[in-house]
């Protein structure tokens, strides 16, 4: 499970496959967004970092989605990790015996449940065009590969409030921006996220493609929330289970199976494991994140110790009007 830096042979391959996505890339508008060394490139209405963008152009070109594939999808720092540990821990409890060491022990859930942007090229470009079935992105509705609708992969969308998502996002692009570098101060950023300029925004859009996706396709996408998920996680990981074609049985049920696999996937415990305390994560051939920065609080409501009264006000005006009709709403 643990990831190896690519040797300098693969490195200088990777940059030829990327090549053609950089030029173009380089003709597409531009701002600061994230953080403020760091510049976004606007792409089909969404903004994006260079390089996940280029991977994003090579998932879109050759990717096929297989009928075996399951997706997590969600906008960064709205319940990834632990979704993604939840629905590695369920689709592979068949392999791993729970009361001995599980991989989830022993790495991070990102290693478990790969992003997709972050391996592109081998998955697009193996013989076996995506040897995973397990994987993630934080793709737009609209930019996903016509396959990811023509096969019957499943697909589970999570979603947060956006003012925690705003908060929880400002607080790891600070851990993330390099030494002598400046971040966003709260203020900035929240008038980048306001403004949709910010890593895989506008959120709004972002979280609308889903949901309106789930409700016209809810045999293939499944939408959840970050807060429902903490108000009744054994209820959503049952339901969690079903969708993705591996429910729990009743023996299962009965044996404490579901259980085990929430303590297993809890923050308390992901959080104070080793390797998320003290592990790295080589995400691609230029960037190496540390897993700690991947937990902070995992709370619902941490954005009332960070946003003025004012900004949730105005944020609370810019969400309704943009989900208006929608039938989506976040409590306040």
């Amino acid at each position: 499970m643990e990831s190896t830096k690519p040797n300098e042979a693969e490195e200088t391959s990777d940059s030829r496959i990327y090549q053609k996505y950089r030029e173009t890339i380089a003709t597409l508008p531009k701002a600061i967004g994230g953080n403020a060394s760091q510049e976004i490139y606007q792409y089909q209405g969404f903004w994006y970092y260079p390089l996940y963008l280029e991977r994003i152009m090579l998932i879109q070109e050759h990717f096929k989605a297989q009928p075996s594939h399951i997706m997590v999808v969600s906008m960064p720092k709205c319940g990834t990790t632990w979704l993604k540990a939840l629905t590695f821990a369920i689709a592979t409890r068949s392999q791993f015996d729970f009361s001995l060491s599980h991989p989830l022990t022993a790495s991070s859930p990102h290693e478990c449940l790969p992003f997709l942007e972050a391996v592109a090229a081998t998955a697009c470009l193996n013989e076996a065009n995506n040897p995973i079935a397990l994987f993630a992105t934080h793709m737009p509705f609209t930019s996903l590969p016509e396959s990811f609708l023509s096969s019957a992969c499943k697909m589970v969308y999570i979603c947060r409030n956006p003012k925690d998502a705003l908060t929880s996002m400002w607080h790891f692009e600070c851990r993330l921006t390099p030494k002598g570098k400046k971040c966003f101060t709260l203020e900035e950023a929240f008038e980048h996220f306001s403004d949709g300029v910010y890593p895989y925004g506008p959120y709004w859009d972002h979280v609308l493609g889903y949901w309106k996706a789930s409700l016209e396709w809810p045999e293939k996408l499944l939408f959840l929330k970050y807060e429902d998920l903490k108000t009744d996680t054994m209820r959503h990981v049952k339901k969690l289970a079903q969708f993705i074609g591996h429910p729990f049985s009743l023996q299962e049920e009965k044996d404490g199976l579901v259980e085990e696999v929430i303590q297993l996937c809890s923050f308390e415990n992901l959080s104070n494991l080793d390797v998320n305390k003290f592990g790295k994560r080589h995400v691609t051939e230029k960037l190496e994140i540390e897993n700690a920065v991947f937990f902070r609080k995992g709370v619902v409501g941490d954005w009332k110790n960070n946003l003025t009264a004012e900004m949730s006000e105005q944020l609370d005006k810019i969400i309704e009007q943009k989900l208006r009709g929608s039938g989506l709403s976040f409590s306040s």
